[in-house]
């Protein structure tokens, strides 16, 4: 086991604060950010949707907390389904 000192930290320091990612990195990232932003725009179709009466959710104490994670779960599965991840990450994808 190696044993830790201050020129050891200060190396390991600036090998992570000088790390660029790679590009294949760089878009991994960017393709799992598109599809967030993709899920956060279903979820306010999803949202606007589901503001009528709905048997589904019957009138309870914990009715706005069963139909936000709905919701949310929902929009993450779909996420992706839609094209609005894929036509966000080729706009993008091309500026990075």
């Amino acid at each position: 086991m190696t044993k830790l000192n201050h020129a050891t930290l200060k190396n390991a320091y600036q090998a992570l604060s000088t790390h660029r990612p790679s590009r294949q990195e760089e878009l991994a990232k960017l393709k799992k950010d598109c599809k967030l932003f993709a899920s956060e725009i279903i979820k306010f179709y999803i949202k606007e949707a589901m503001k009528s009466e709905n048997t589904l959710f019957p009138k309870s104490p914990g009715e706005d907390i069963y139909k936000a994670m709905y919701e949310e779960t929902l929009s993450k599965c779909l996420s992706g389904n839609f094209g609005y991840s894929q036509l966000l990450f080729n706009y993008l994808s091309k500026k990075v």
